[in-house]
């Protein structure tokens, strides 16, 4: 039986958090081992030949004159500035605390678009965006025992990452996303070599290394490509929701491949988050099927 288009973008929309989360467990793993840097370098290079490889495959390379431009330089900042404090703060805490912490990047998003884009958020979504950062605070715990610094790494990723997605909107649609990213995954690689032997120096790398790392940004790959592909099916006020899932796969992962359990704060902070992030799409939601009406409205009105 043929799936619905809302249950096929919920279906590659959990793939896409499923290919994320798989990636950030197999790089907490590799950075046991070897430094953050290093791992920044190498998956950075696998991942730009392989998405470099699709570009070409479906005609979206284009001349680096056009990547001219301040926003792409401010998505490159967010993009490299939001992996590094990521991965330096996977290293330190449990993954299903980071994930949880990253789920206030909608919130985030949001917060951004209408402090520098002007786009209207009306008091009950602002309402929303403040609950979800007091659930980001429950979780990071400032002043309580068992409070990790490296926590505050992760809150520094979702700033980056808004400044990332907030400076994407900006730029031209006739920049075709494939080519911005195999240009973004190969900043990534350079900033990682950059960072090398500042962060420690180069060590050794195995041949299962090299197969993780391989595999970890194939995941990456996997990860965008159903995002895409889950932006492009049904409704997107159905689909959205399930990049929670990202969520429950890092609870699962972390006990099984680190024996991190989860404590009262992560499960409370995570659903506030998580709460928040639901709420303010259904408002969205809202507000967007008010606006054929209140079209229509106003072509008949005399």
């Amino acid at each position: 039986m043929a799936l619905s288009p809302n249950m096929r973008g919920a279906l590659f929309m959990s793939l896409s958090m499923a290919g994320f989360t798989f990636n950030d467990s197999i790089v907490k793993l590799l950075t046991e081992e070897i430094n953050v840097a290093q791992v920044m370098f190498l998956r950075g290079v696998v991942a730009t030949l392989l998405i470099f490889l699709l570009a070409r495959h479906r005609q979206a390379l284009r001349p680096l004159r056009v990547l001219v431009n301040p926003w792409v330089a401010f998505r490159l900042i967010g993009e490299i500035g939001g992996t590094l404090t990521f991965l330096i703060g996977l290293t330190h805490i449990p993954l299903a605390n980071a994930s949880a912490i990253l789920q206030a990047l909608p919130l985030a998003v949001a917060m951004g678009a209408a402090l520098f884009l002007a786009e209207p958020v009306g008091w009950r979504r602002w309402g929303a965006i403040l609950t979800g950062f007091a659930g980001v605070l429950i979780i990071v715990r400032p002043g309580v025992e068992g409070f990790s610094p490296y926590a505050l790494m992760i809150v520094g990723t979702v700033i980056f990452a808004t400044v990332r997605d907030i400076a994407t909107r900006k730029i031209s649609a006739a920049i075709p996303s494939l080519f911005l990213s195999t240009i973004t995954a190969a900043a990534v690689a350079l900033a990682g070599l950059a960072l090398i032997w500042p962060m420690g120096g180069w060590r050794p790398v195995s041949a299962y290394d090299v197969g993780l790392i391989s595999l970890a940004a194939c995941l990456v790959l996997v990860g965008y490509q159903f995002i895409i592909m889950a932006m492009r099916e049904g409704d997107i006020s159905f689909i959205a929701p399930f990049r929670y899932t990202g969520l429950l796969w890092a609870l699962l992962l972390g006990m099984v491949m680190f024996g991190e359990f989860p404590d009262a704060y992560m499960i409370s902070g995570g659903a506030i988050v998580i709460g928040s992030g639901l709420y303010t799409l259904y408002r969205e939601r809202i507000k967007s099927a008010a606006k054929p009406a209140s079209r229509a409205a106003a072509r008949h009105s005399p």
